[in-house]
């Protein structure tokens, strides 16, 4: 009888150890993200009028989750932006197109494959879902999404020229901090980028400070484009920030990881090509031809 219940208990002893492993597998991270749109043009190097600021909200802040498995994550919108400065008006709106631009998530879906790096993104685009696949990656155009602003002629085509690359250096400091639990080591990416601005020229530098942990054994970062290594808990640039809230761990479904097969293949290029004229044709349907907002970059 003793052989029995302490074999019984062995197995129930091995049943707790690998849920609990499972558990540590797989669950759910909250992010918090927020954006002040005129921390972000400062940053830039860019001078807004008091008419501008006016337009712009001071502040917006977005949830997100982040949904993970031993192979496989998702992260996206848990609730609409909140603007501090109200929903309506043309603050909310710019609020929202920062969002969706300036490479904060937005109403987009990102669903990550750990073994490979893999990224496919997910979003809807003039009632059409489209998926582009890339990798976790440090962009070469900086920290912050490239945003120009300016008075130009909108009827000037000769000085439509792209902007020069800036560049990139990556500052690995001994700084530590703890995110949820978990020891994140600091990273710096230093962004120099060469701008003219009223006709002069100028260098901005753009610092941005990533938290990254291995512990949890993944590779993720809630921007695609602001990663180094490990899983990054937490972004803090100028005027915008996001950072990791809390972790539970729990059951994942496949299903809530994985890409929805019912989209439309569509490549970085094809999108970039896209949003430009979405902006050509913003601009020459705008009352006098165009406003001090000339355009937001993708990159």
């Amino acid at each position: 009888m003793k052989k029995i219940i302490f074999a019984l208990l062995g197995v129930l002893s091995t049943a707790s150890i690998a849920n609990a492993q499972q558990k540590k597998t797989s669950g759910a991270i909250q992010f918090e993200n927020i954006i002040d749109p005129t921390a972000m043009a400062s940053a830039s190097g860019i001078q807004l009028t008091d008419q501008m600021k006016a337009r712009m909200p001071s502040s917006s802040k977005s949830n997100f989750e982040l949904l993970f498995t031993a192979t496989n994550a998702s992260y996206m919108p848990v609730e609409e932006t909140e603007d501090s400065n109200g929903a309506g008006g043309g603050g909310g709106g710019m609020g929202r197109m920062m969002m969706r631009f300036g490479g904060g998530g937005g109403n987009r879906e990102y669903y990550y494959t750990f073994a490979d790096k893999g990224l496919t993104e997910v979003f809807d685009l003039n009632d059409t879902t489209y998926y582009m696949p890339s990798k976790l990656t440090l962009s070469t155009s900086g920290p912050i999404g490239s945003m120009r602003m300016g008075g130009r002629n909108p009827n000037d085509t000769t000085t439509a020229k792209p902007a020069p690359a800036p560049t990139i250096e990556v500052l690995k400091t001994d700084s530590t901090k703890q995110i949820i639990g978990f020891t994140c080591h600091q990273a710096i990416i230093r962004s120099t980028r060469a701008i003219k601005i009223l006709d002069m020229d100028k260098n901005v530098v753009e610092e941005t400070k990533i938290w990254y942990t291995k512990d949890l054994g993944f590779d993720f970062s809630p921007n695609p484009n602001m990663w180094t290594e490990g899983a990054v808990l937490a972004i803090e640039g100028r005027g915008n920030s996001s950072i990791a809230k809390s972790i539970e761990y729990r059951n994942v479904s496949t299903k809530d990881v994985t890409a929805p097969k019912k989209a439309k293949l569509i490549t970085a290029e094809e999108y970039k090509t896209k949003m430009e004229n979405m902006m050509k044709r913003f601009r020459q349907n705008r009352p006098g031809g165009g406003g001090q907002v000339r355009s937001f970059g993708i990159n």
